[in-house]
């Protein structure tokens, strides 16, 4: 069975959180749901993804959830999709695990 724990993954950067972006959404929700098929976390933002700034809004908004700053949360890949990976320096995996459990499992 899978899980959100599926798009998380430890490396030497950091943690490599993967995640599938939905642009022009009515408000900015992070995290939404675990999407199985991508195994990936969902996160709306309102940004349109023109001019990098939906991938401004999801780096500043990963970055407020998990409490990092905005210096810590990397693009590492995805720069033009909606299935993008982020590093999350200077925070262990237990630490974004715990985070995510209390949404996913209350």
């Amino acid at each position: 069975m899978t899980s959100y724990k599926d798009a998380i993954k430890e490396s030497h950067q950091g943690v490599l959180l993967c995640l599938h972006v939905v642009p022009g959404s009515t408000q900015t929700t992070f995290p939404v749901q675990y999407n199985p098929w991508r195994n990936s976390i969902e996160i709306k933002v309102q940004s349109e993804a023109k001019e990098h700034k939906a991938n401004t809004e999801t780096i500043d908004t990963v970055a407020g959830f998990f409490q990092l700053p905005v210096k810590d949360v990397v693009l590492v890949s995805g720069e033009k999709k909606r299935e993008k990976t982020v590093c999350l320096k200077n925070i262990s995996i237990k630490t974004v695990n715990a985070k995510l459990e209390k949404f996913f499992h209350g």
